[in-house]
């Protein structure tokens, strides 16, 4: 089984360090879409199947917060996990984060293994009719 996955932040960098880690991990990675804002994670949402989101806090046009209210907006995509990842320190933003439904964080910098156990704690806990 693999996941197809959208890695969204506005650092080209830290997207192409998730991945990595994702490999690294052995994850099980299909497909990757890539987003610099939450505005193109909504269009590559729109065009591309995504069984899993990795998304920073911090960023241009529409930041993390308010792409997930938009994300649990829209019926078909409402039930997607997405999975913080993020240098944002404040408790407050990432509590806020986990109420509109984010369904886990993991601060910057991270490990390959922090990644994976964290994703498959997310992903083991997902009811397949959801997505």
């Amino acid at each position: 089984m693999s996941l197809d996955v959208l890695l969204v932040d506005d650092s080209a960098v830290v997207r192409k360090v998730l991945l990595r880690a994702l490999r690294q991990a052995e994850f099980p990675v299909g497909s990757v879409h890539e987003a610099g804002d939450g505005v193109e994670a909504l269009a590559q949402l729109h065009a591309h199947h995504v069984d899993l989101i990795l998304c920073d806090i911090n960023m241009p046009n529409m930041d993390g917060l308010e792409f997930l209210r938009h994300l649990r907006a829209e019926p078909v995509l409402k039930s997607l996990p997405v999975v913080l990842v993020s240098r944002e320190s404040s408790q407050a933003v990432v509590l806020e984060a986990l109420r509109l439904g984010a369904a886990g964080y993991v601060r910057i910098p991270f490990t390959p293994e922090q990644i994976k156990s964290k994703l498959l704690s997310v992903v083991s806990t997902q009811d397949p009719a959801d997505n």
